[in-house]
């Protein structure tokens, strides 16, 4: 069988993984933990920053060293759905003190660390859950531009990108006087991002508490504004591959019952009359012709019809 898929026969995945960053104070983590059902990995000591009314249902690790991940990774974490990470940055910097202690690393320590880093994500990913990064600010120089793009080490930063199915800057506007706090996942001259499921290009992060500090609405806004609308495209996208998967398994069977030329040539009447998704017409005249060369039929280049073989 071929190893060449159509995006009808594509393995769809149901969960999110993303990254959030933005300067200090914006509110990243408690966005962050709006994602459904999260236990949050706490590598920044940011979780004492959140308002306790954001925590509620919450499950925190106070990760204290490297070796504190690697254990926590090996617990039954059935109960959550999400796993959030922040910072990006800081958990590197637990990876190098676990690969180089005290000292600064040198050149050949940089492998280790990276494999360290690549373990840890796909130990995230194969636990089949969202995944939400939280990260800082930093800034890229493009000519006489500045962009803005989360704090990480380049390699670090490009290998874990490319994986990302979202990638949200953080920022807060004024608009009509009224500071806002948005978030944005379209790439811009300003900064970086990661849209792929067509969300708005400005997205304003409700305010949830009140100016004394009780809360005033639930902390859902990953959950609702951002993961169900790309679990949404991913079920359109699911269903599309069933429908596929359904249709084939037809023809499939159709094709199981051609025994001879006439019944190879009925077939050939009928396909168009198959609510074809796709590929599905080229993958069934390919059926077609397998099935037919099996039974040592001919097709006549003439009437585009197929002919019992010579007795």
């Amino acid at each position: 069988m071929s190893l060449i898929k159509k995006s009808t026969e594509i393995s769809i995945p149901s969960t999110v993984k993303m990254m959030i960053y933005g300067q200090s104070g914006m509110g990243k983590t408690t966005v962050a933990l709006s994602a459904p059902k999260p236990l949050l990995l706490d590598f920044d000591n940011g979780v004492k920053r959140v308002n306790m009314s954001h925590l509620e249902g919450v499950d925190i690790v106070q990760i204290t060293s490297w070796q504190d991940v690697q254990q926590v990774l090996q617990e039954d974490l059935s109960a959550y759905r999400s796993i959030v990470v922040d910072t990006i940055g800081k958990m590197m910097d637990f990876i190098i003190t676990y690969k180089c202690g005290t000292r600064q690393p040198q050149i050949n320590d940089w492998g280790g660390i990276n494999a360290e880093f690549s373990w840890f994500t796909r130990a995230l990913s194969s636990l089949n859950k969202n995944v939400i990064f939280v990260a800082h600010r930093d800034t890229r120089k493009e000519g006489d531009d500045t962009v803005f793009i989360p704090a990480l080490r380049e390699k670090s930063y490009n290998s874990i990108v490319t994986e990302l199915d979202l990638l949200g800057y953080m920022e807060m506007k004024n608009e009509n006087g009224m500071q806002k706090r948005t978030i944005t996942f379209d790439p811009t001259s300003r900064n970086d991002g990661k849209n792929t499921c067509n969300l708005p290009g400005i997205m304003v992060v409700p305010t949830i508490i009140d100016s004394a500090g009780n809360p005033k609405g639930e902390n859902n806004f990953i959950t609702n504004q951002v993961i169900a609308p790309y679990l949404h495209m991913l079920q359109v996208k699911k269903d599309e591959v069933e429908k596929y998967k359904k249709l084939m398994n037809e023809i499939q069977d159709t094709i199981e019952l051609i025994t001879d030329a006439q019944s190879a040539n009925e077939f050939i009447s009928q396909i168009d009359k198959f609510n074809h998704i796709g590929s599905s017409k080229a993958k069934a005249a390919q059926l077609l012709k397998d099935k037919a060369k099996s039974l040592g039929l001919t097709l006549n280049k003439e009437t585009r019809m197929y002919e019992q073989p010579a007795a």
